[in-house]
């Protein structure tokens, strides 16, 4: 007995209009994505692709983490001991913290554009700016790549830290702020290590750079005394330096001493969006 032949599916015309859909999508793109849609996504973008370099050289956080360590440890102990730096009721090596946290974020930032100039020796800086994605996408992924890594590395000092007995808070929410606080001023500075790289061009001269400013910049901060100790010339340049703003604020989180968290945020946000917008300006000039 012969099978009844199938009725035809009553969705057959269902399926015809999805492939007439298919060959118009194929025929007419769909319309892609304003700026302010697509600028967050390639920022993320950028990030996630410095980071996995990470998996190549773990090995640099561990042996980036060594000065700051010797600073808490030697640096931190000694003036302890000699108390020859006022702090009031908190003890040296917990008001040295915070500052030994903001100068690890600051070093592995400073030299940032060292990597911007070696993409461009390779070839990969042409290719990313050939893309339509913004040059301010492109610095700020960078920048904030570069937080990520100084936040990896702040989590190093504080577990050395805690270890040393200082009294730093675990409250959750605090952390948290403190690693926006760290990504912020790493931003800064990454844009800022960008932006020379753009002028000098090469790798020796933006070295001879780095290190000749990143000690000044150290020093002319609150990081190692309160900035009543300073001179009054040395006051007003550490009133223009991020780094300080960046310290105030993570003494205020970690630490819990007086701090102006709103205005120190305010500046570090002020001074990451200027930097990375005087780098994506320059950025062009490294792929000539």
């Amino acid at each position: 007995m012969s099978a009844v032949p199938a009725a035809p599916h009553p969705a057959s015309a269902d399926g015809s209009e999805s492939v007439e859909q298919r060959y118009n999508l194929l025929l007419h793109p769909p319309r892609p994505r304003s700026g302010w849609q697509v600028v967050p996504a390639r920022v993320t973008a950028m990030c996630v692709v410095e980071l996995r370099k990470l998996r190549h050289d773990r090995a640099e956080l561990y042996t980036r983490a060594v000065q700051p360590a010797l600073w808490l440890l030697i640096f931190g102990q000694t003036f302890s001991r000699i108390k020859a730096i006022p702090t009031g009721d908190v003890p040296y090596v917990d008001y040295l913290a915070p500052g030994i946290i903001a100068q690890s974020a600051m070093f592995i930032a400073i030299f940032y554009g060292i990597m911007i100039i070696w993409e461009r020796d390779s070839g990969v800086l042409t290719k990313l700016l050939v893309t339509p994605t913004p040059r301010a996408a492109l610095v700020a992924g960078k920048a904030f790549a570069a937080g990520v890594k100084a936040v990896i590395q702040g989590a190093v000092v504080v577990v050395i830290a805690a270890l040393m007995g200082v009294a730093l808070t675990w409250n959750p929410l605090r952390l948290l702020a403190a690693a926006v606080v760290v990504v912020l001023g790493s931003a800064f500075f990454s844009c800022l290590s960008m932006t020379i790289a753009a002028i000098v061009l090469t790798r020796d001269r933006l070295m001879g750079i780095g290190q000749a400013i990143t000690m000044p910049l150290f020093f002319a901060s609150n990081a190692l005394y309160p900035v009543a100790l300073m001179p009054g010339w040395l006051q007003t340049v550490s009133k223009a330096n991020p780094l300080s703003y960046q310290v105030d604020a993570l003494r205020g989180l970690l630490i819990g001493t007086p701090a102006h968290l709103a205005a120190d945020c305010g500046v570090l946000v002020l001074a990451a969006l200027a930097g990375i917008t005087a780098a994506a300006a320059l950025l062009g000039r490294l792929a000539r």
